[in-house]
């Protein structure tokens, strides 16, 4: 089952990390305009761009970075690889997917990013992803025990 998870999560965090590249690299899907995809993806009414492209291309790399981080903790890469430092950082990554899956819940984060469909698409899709993101990394995790 480990595989099965750290391959899950690969996939999922893969294919975030590239959409993030894209938009990067200037790619406005799913949206027809830039202030449509700032609607859709930011949702923050303050911003009238996209982040700057090396901001981006920064979040692509740190999600591709998660995206590998898995497959280290099921040992694809070898148990070495699996060791303490590993499950430290698997830690770490798990706590930032769980914290900002939490924070799309809150009145809080809903006041500052409230532009729909973003409000509407994060309440269903966003942080129910990195809720679930999170669970992988806590079985993940929770079988190297």
């Amino acid at each position: 089952m480990t595989g099965v998870v750290a391959l899950a999560l690969a996939l999922v965090l893969a294919a975030v990390a590239l959409l993030h590249a894209y938009w990067g690299l200037g790619g406005l899907w799913p949206a027809s305009g830039e202030p449509e995809l700032v609607r859709r993806v930011v949702g923050d009414p303050r911003l009238k761009r996209m982040p700057p492209p090396a901001i981006c291309l920064l979040v692509a790399a740190m999600i591709a970075v998660t995206a590998l981080w898995p497959l280290l903790l099921a040992g694809w890469f070898g148990t070495v690889a699996a060791g303490s430092f590993a499950r430290g950082v698997g830690t770490a990554i798990m706590a930032v997917f769980l914290l900002r899956g939490i924070a799309g819940f809150l009145p809080a984060w809903r006041r500052k990013h409230p532009l729909e469909p973003f409000a509407t698409l994060d309440g269903r899709m966003y942080s129910p992803l990195c809720l679930a993101v999170a669970a992988g990394y806590a079985v993940l995790l929770l079988q190297g025990v």
